[in-house]
């Protein structure tokens, strides 16, 4: 794969409407527990300096239909503990875009205060016109966390000596852009 030269340049920012950011990860052993946020920013800057990324959540904005367990994740001292730390955010620098749509972005992740460098791969779409005259990209994230090194560390052991929750969390972002005016 060929890093190329900048396929776009300009300032994007996520269309919440069309934009999704998830989580994964084992629950019980034999299945994932996905949920998604509602509250979103992003952000796109692209120049003749390259690629930065950044974007955040506001971890109130979990959507969980269990209102009891819901309450349990947003606010527990041992899942996101919301009171305290509102806003997970990612902002990369170090965005390297292929010839082939694949990218590659170092970047930092700060969950509960704590911030740690990860690695997200993804896709990314040359921009396009819509019909309203509106510049729109895309990219696709994928990154894989341990939770622990976010200070997520509840666990409930099985009767199989197993352990109820996984320590990967699969994190993914479809993010549609819109270039700003």
């Amino acid at each position: 794969m060929t890093v190329i030269t900048q396929p776009f340049t300009g300032t994007f920012v996520a269309d919440q409407d069309h934009s999704s950011f998830q989580f994964e990860v084992t629950h019980m052993v034999v299945s994932k527990f996905r949920a998604s946020f509602d509250d979103v920013t992003a952000r796109v800057v692209a120049d003749e300096s390259g690629v930065q990324l950044e974007g955040s959540v506001q971890v109130a904005s979990v959507a969980i239909r269990n209102q009891q367990f819901r309450e349990h994740v947003v606010n527990g001292a041992d899942f996101f503990d919301g009171p305290n730390h509102p806003e997970i955010t990612f902002r990369s620098g170090d965005v390297q875009l292929t010839e082939d749509g694949t990218f590659s972005g170092e970047g930092e992740l700060t969950i509960r205060g704590i911030t740690k460098r990860i690695v997200a791969t993804g896709t990314y779409q040359e921009p396009v016109e819509d019909p309203y005259g509106m510049t729109r990209t895309a990219i696709e994230l994928n990154a894989t966390v341990d939770r622990r090194d976010w200070g997520l560390n509840w666990q409930a052991p099985l009767p199989n000596g197993r352990e109820a929750l996984g320590y990967d969390v699969r994190l993914s972002a479809h993010i549609e852009l819109v270039k700003e005016a």
